[in-house]
Parts: C-alpha cells; sequence; structure tokens
C-alpha cells in the first residue's frame, strides 16, 4: 500500500524578525537582521550583551489571560504560533476529530527564564516566594501541552528535545505520523526562550556565542572570514503537517509545498563537536535523500543550518560537498540564520517554514553579512540580497550538540 502523501497546509511564528508568517517572510526576503542589544535582563556585566529577543509580542491576543500567569515564554511562544498556523491552515478542531490531530514540539531547555527568576526569588525569599505554578511552568512538556490545551487536541503528544535539531526532528517525526496513519494532521515546530543571565554567560564562558557587542545587525555572519560564533535568539515557530487526502477533502485554501523526505541520526562523536569533514552532516543528508527517492542533482537548494561559527559552517560546507557531489556548486544555500540568530529548538522549524515559502513562492532568502567568504566555504551562498530561482526541491539542515542530525526534503506543491 503506497503512503500518504504529506504536505504543509499552515504557518505560524513568533520570531526576532516578525510576528506571523507574512512578516517573517518579508524580513527574510529583505534581508533584515532580527538582532540587537539584550533588554529582557540588565547585560552590562556579560561578555555577550546582544540577542535576537522577541518584540511586539502581545500573548493575550491568543490565550486567556489567566493561562498567561501560569506559563513561561517558551509556552507563549508555542501557544501563538500554533495558533497562527491552525488559522492559516483553516484545520477545523472538533470533538469528532480531535484525536486525529497531534502536536509534536521540539524543544531544548524548557523554562529557563522562569527558572532563573525563581531561583533569584527564593535566593532572596525562601521557600514561600515560590509560585505554586513554578513546576508546571518549567516543565519541558508544557510547551506541547499548553498547545494542546489551548486548541483541546487530544491526538499524540510529544516533546522533542535533541539539542539544535529538535525543532526539525519535531517536524520530520511529525511527516512520519502522518504516513504511517497515527494521525491526519499533526501541529509540529519548535520553541525555545533561552535569554536570561545564565544561559547567556554559559554560551559566552563556552565561546558558542559572538562576542560582537557593538555592532548586533551584523553580528551573525555564516560563511564569513570573520565570524566568530553565534546569535542566541528565542521565538517558535510551528507548521501544520496534513496528509494531502485530509487537507483535499476539508477543502485546505492552501498547500505550501510537500515533504517527501526525512533522515536524523547520532554522530556518535563528541558534546559539541561535528564529525571532521561533514562526514556526519552528508551521511545525514543522503539518508534524507534516499528516503524521499530523489538524486542530489534533484535538488535547487539548501537552507543550511549554518550556525556562523568557525568549525560547523566549514563543516556543513564540507558536508554538502560529500552528499552532493559535482551538483554541489550548482546549489544555491543560505544561512536565515544570519537575520535571524539562532532560535536553538525553533531554529529547524522556523526554517522549514522559510524553506516551505521558498518553494511556494520561488524566492531564495539571502545570507547577509557575507563580506568575505572564508576560504573553507566555497559554494553559493546568495548573499545579501534575495534570489529568484526555479526550485522543485529543497533541504534543510540541523544539527546540535552532542551529535543530533537531522534533515528535510521538501518539494514544490505542483498537485
Amino acid at each position: 500500500m503506497r503512503a500518504p502523501r504529506v504536505v504543509i497546509t499552515g504557518l505560524g511564528g513568533v520570531t526576532p524578525i516578525g510576528i506571523g508568517a507574512a512578516a517573517i517572510w518579508e524580513s527574510a526576503c529583505a534581508g533584515r537582521s532580527g538582532i540587537g542589544p539584550i533588554t529582557v535582563f540588565d547585560a552590562t556585566n556579560q561578555l555577550c550583551r546582544i540577542a535576537g529577543e522577541v518584540r511586539g509580542f502581545e500573548p493575550g491576543r491568543y490565550m486567556p489571560p489567566k493561562h498567561l500567569k501560569r506559563m513561561d515564554d517558551f509556552a507563549r511562544y508555542a501557544v501563538a504560533a500554533s495558533v497562527m498556523a491552525v488559522e492559516d491552515a483553516a484545520l477545523p478542531i472538533t470533538q469528532d476529530n480531535s484525536r486525529r490531530i497531534g502536536v509534536l514540539l521540539g524543544n531544548n531547555n524548557g523554562g529557563a527564564r522562569t527558572i532563573f527568576r525563581t531561583v533569584t526569588g527564593f535566593n532572596q525569599g525562601g521557600p514561600s516566594s515560590v509560585s505554586p505554578f513554578y513546576i508546571t511552568a518549567i516543565t519541558t512538556n508544557m510547551g506541547s501541552s499548553q498547545v494542546a490545551i489551548r486548541l483541546q487536541v487530544r491526538g499524540p503528544n510529544f516533546t522533542i528535545g535533541n539539542a539544535c535539531a529538535s525543532g526539525l526532528n519535531a517536524v520530520g517525526e511529525a511527516w512520519r505520523y502522518v504516513r504511517e496513519g497515527t494521525c491526519d494532521a499533526v501541529i509540529a515546530g519548535g520553541t525555545d526562550a533561552l535569554i536570561d543571565p545564565t544561559e547567556v554567560a554559559g554560551f559566552a564562558n563556552s565561546r558558542a556565542v559572538t562576542l560582537r557587542n557593538d555592532e548586533p545587525e551584523r553580528a551573525s555572519r555564516p560563511f564569513d572570514r570573520d565570524r566568530d560564533g553565534f546569535v542566541l535568539s528565542e521565538g517558535a515557530a510551528m507548521l501544520i503537517v496534513e496528509s494531502l487526502a485530509h487537507a483535499q477533502a476539508r477543502g485546505a485554501p492552501h498547500i505550501y509545498a510537500e515533504i517527501v523526505g526525512y533522515a536524523t541520526g547520532s554522530e556518535a562523536f563528541h558534546i559539541a563537536a561535528p564529525l571532521p569533514d561533514g562526514i556526519g552532516v552528508a551521511a545525514c543528508m543522503q539518508a534524507a535523500l534516499e528516503s524521499a527517492d530523489i538524486r542530489a542533482e534533484d535538488v535547487q537548494y539548501v537552507n543550511a543550518h549554518a550556525t556562523s561559527t568557525p568549525l560547523g559552517d566549514v563543516n556543513e560546507s564540507q558536508g554538502i560537498k560529500l552528499a552532493f557531489g559535482a551538483h554541489a556548486a550548482r546549489v544555491a544555500v543560505s544561512a536565515t540564520k544570519s537575520m535571524t540568530g539562532h532560535l536553538i529548538g525553533a531554529s529547524g522549524a522556523l526554517e522549514t517554514l522559510v524553506t516551505a515559502k521558498t518553494l511556494e513562492t520561488g524566492i531564495i532568502t539571502p545570507t547577509i553579512n557575507l563580506d568575505h567568504p572564508d576560504e573553507g566555504c566555497d559554494l553559493d551562498y546568495v548573499p545579501h540580497t534575495a534570489r529568484r530561482a526555479d526550485v522543485r526541491y529543497a533541504v534543510t539542515n540541523s544539527f546540535g550538540f552532542g551529535g543530533a542530525n537531522a534533515s528535510l526534503v521538501l518539494r514544490r506543491w505542483e498537485g
């Protein structure tokens, strides 16, 4: 029996470059950076004083006020992005169909911001200062659980914690759920809200983030010779992953793209460094292409993980060349994180959103701040300016600490 075709029918997001898919896409096409000075806490004494913060977010538009008080920002972002995606897809959720709709959410650290505030308050005020809603605010599954509660979704509900691959894993596993017939539709994506003093200090002390504090909009510069670390960001992106038959039967107003392949795995090598020479990257991409039953030569675009770290960007470039061979020189590669920074558990979902829009519109978003390409980064990275292109197949990558790898293959919707 042939597996069901799986499509993306709805998009939603809360990000540093915009709230809502339309705003996100407009900023991405314009090459607009969402990076600025940290304002959510006093970062004066921090080594790193810049981040990609969400601005202008009004959570009360998406959930009841009484629920807001019980949530950390990571859950608020996820709920808002999910409401947007469901509305965009015009997906009806009823008592009759709610058990056929799932929620899969990638998340890295749960309620990190609430943990910091609570521990700080505890040190000053003791046990009585701790909110009775503290535990349920910080638990990692509360993002997906709050989405289910808000939207009354009763199907499978899971949180995937796989470092920076979490969001893409959620979308890929949603594809599997739909193909296997477990669900008719899945609300899938990722969320994280890690801009707090200890997270920022930890990333800075491990030399993972850039310290380019004086020029935040130019700080994230994937593939550039002067890159010196990623920019920590926050937000959520959610997609409606749905069987084609279900989408057509209910008259879905829009199909953005079709998901045709997915692979994930572990490099089993190091807690932070990738396998040398792009070997792990290539293996994951090749497995995704095999899953899609296409050749490397069929792909026109790669949305790269590309975090702006000295080691990672070269390694991914090497992996693309290993996976695609001579065809790598003909593939457009771009880095969404050059504009958004690194949303950690949400990054893969956001980049899937951008890739789906690329397939829909034929516009490849740029890699900004790529002034002087590193000698080890010698592919076509679509520098500075968006480009029109005939893109039928695209791959989006996510790679995380501990050797977590994921690649997703999407195809332009052609009916």
